[in-house]
């Protein structure tokens, strides 16, 4: 027994994947490996994923580039209510709560994602959560003219709610309707249309396009694009095959769905291997959040879950990219320069996700995650010690901002894109909902602890702040070499019966 116990975590995932009673053989057939990626599937994906992940990335970015140009009109309007001068410690908290209040409802909508996965489905769902949107650009567009800045808080409280509501959903739909094979390339859309519309809401927000005192409230409104693209495109696509079985047992309506995503009728396989998962989750009662934490084969993953994301916000991106801008300008960068170098940073992390949309599916999800983390730390650390000189040593200054590009190179490798679609495949269809709730409301904690906690950190620590971010990415990369399972091109049976046998040990 003692020898048992310690046997490492990748000696139980090769046995994982040998035949046992509780690991059958996976089936490979020549069609598993010839089914790529086809036109419907393609259009499925940009359905799913522009309409939803494009609200996350935009509103987490719109707010930068119009910052002073709403806190000038919240403080005339301020002044106007009351007669007397507001001060700018006033208007600085109403614009925290403002943009901060994006996060909180965040977290109300990640720990909603389960109970709206399982009621309306993950396509029903997805269409649903877009009347938030309308509801923010009637209350972000019309706050100028009512004048009232409450509207803005309003509009952002309710984009929160969405933007959560979609981090779990959207990645839950993608991982239903890929084949295995290609289920970490789809998942890492995601994150990529996240990071193509952050760049997006940094360029309409330079003061030639829409940043400007009257075209701002327009930036804002501009959320209802990728809304309509979503409510015209996915009504045409099927939902979740897998949902329609295993949730509802609608087993020729699966069928159908998995033949339209594939492009062909010869999906037997694939049907006969769901089939067996939906036999098996009717021999197990439905999974419940207290489940989640008592059943060990499921509490294993969970904290797995939890860790990575809490790994992704604390890595210290947010604040990285927010303080971008100061490093470019201690490098005696102008303002309009610096703003340039910002939007390079942000286009650079869009070309480094596409490259880990390939990378993920070769090199697996462990390997990029220990690189991004691993390579973040000491990248980390020596951005601290720059930091410290940048402003008397024009060198310092220079290589504080080829550190500044390298970390997000790193972070865009994997630590970005993976978390999202990694809970999907730890989990079986039962007990992805509720997993997704509590990742989800994590992620989104973990990135309002940042938000808040940074700059008054920055202030008191000023760029030793970043010694924080560096001892926590050791931790993370530890944890991760440690605990977390290679998922590449299992099956969920398979994830599923090593989480089982690690709880055995």
């Amino acid at each position: 027994m003692g020898m048992e116990k310690e046997k490492s975590n990748d000696e139980i995932q090769e046995q994982a994947t040998t035949p046992t009673a509780l690991a059958p053989t996976p089936k490979t057939t020549t069609t598993d490996k010839d089914w790529g990626l086809n036109g419907r599937l393609a259009f499925a994906i940009a359905a799913a994923a522009l309409g939803s992940s494009f609200q996350h990335g935009y509103n987490t970015g719109v707010v930068n580039a119009p910052q002073q140009l709403i806190e000038d009109w919240i403080k005339d309007l301020k002044t106007n209510r009351t007669g007397v001068p507001t001060e700018k410690t006033e208007v600085t908290l109403i614009w925290s709560l403002a943009v901060s209040i994006f996060c909180v409802g965040g977290m109300i909508g990640g720990s909603l994602v389960g109970w709206v996965a399982d009621r309306f489905g993950r396509k029903g769902g997805l269409l649903l959560n877009n009347i938030l949107v309308v509801l923010t650009v009637i209350f972000e567009g019309s706050a100028k003219a009512a004048r009232s800045y409450e509207m803005i808080i309003i509009g952002r409280f309710l984009i929160g709610i969405n933007s959560g509501l979609n981090a779990g959903l959207a990645p839950m739909y993608l991982a239903e309707i890929s084949p295995v094979h290609l289920r970490g390339a789809v998942g890492t859309v995601y994150q990529l249309v996240i990071t193509i519309s952050i760049l997006v809401s940094q360029i309409l927000g330079l003061e030639q396009i829409l940043g400007t005192t009257e075209q701002w409230p327009l930036l804002l409104c501009l959320t209802i694009v990728p809304a309509i693209f979503q409510i015209c495109t996915l009504p045409l696509c099927p939902e979740s095959p897998k949902y329609l079985l295993l949730n509802r047992g609608k087993d020729m309506d699966a069928q159908r769905a998995l033949s339209w995503l594939r492009g062909t009728i010869e999906v037997h396989e694939e049907m006969e291997e769901m089939r067996t998962e939906y036999e098996s989750v009717k021999l197990v009662p439905k999974v419940t959040l207290r489940e989640l934490f008592v059943n060990p084969a499921l509490r294993i993953p969970l904290f797995i879950s939890i860790m990575v994301m809490f790994a992704q916000q604390l890595s210290g991106i947010n604040a990285v990219m927010f303080f971008s801008t100061k490093i470019f300008r201690m490098a005696q960068l102008d303002k309009h320069a610096a703003q340039n170098a910002t939007m390079g940073v942000g286009a650079m992390n869009v070309f480094m996700t596409i490259i880990s949309l390939v990378l993920v599916e070769k090199a697996g999800r462990k390997t990029l995650l220990l690189i991004g983390f691993g390579g973040m730390f000491l990248d980390t650390a020596l951005l601290a010690i720059c930091l410290v000189f940048a402003e008397t040593s024009r060198a310092a200054a220079y290589f504080s901002i080829f550190l500044v590009i390298m970390f997000v190179v790193l972070f865009a490798t994997g630590p970005g894109s993976i978390p999202w679609f990694l809970v999907s495949e730890l989990f079986s269809q039962s007990a992805r909902p509720p997993a997704t709730s509590v990742a989800i409301a994590v992620n989104w904690t973990a990135n309002f602890i940042v938000s808040i906690g940074f700059l008054p950190l920055q202030e008191v620590m000023g760029a030793y702040v970043f010694i924080i971010f560096a001892v926590l990415q050791l931790f993370f990369t530890l944890f991760i070499y440690k605990k977390v399972p290679e998922t590449k091109n299992k099956t969920m049976e398979e994830i599923s019966s090593m989480f089982r046998q690690i709880s055995y040990q």
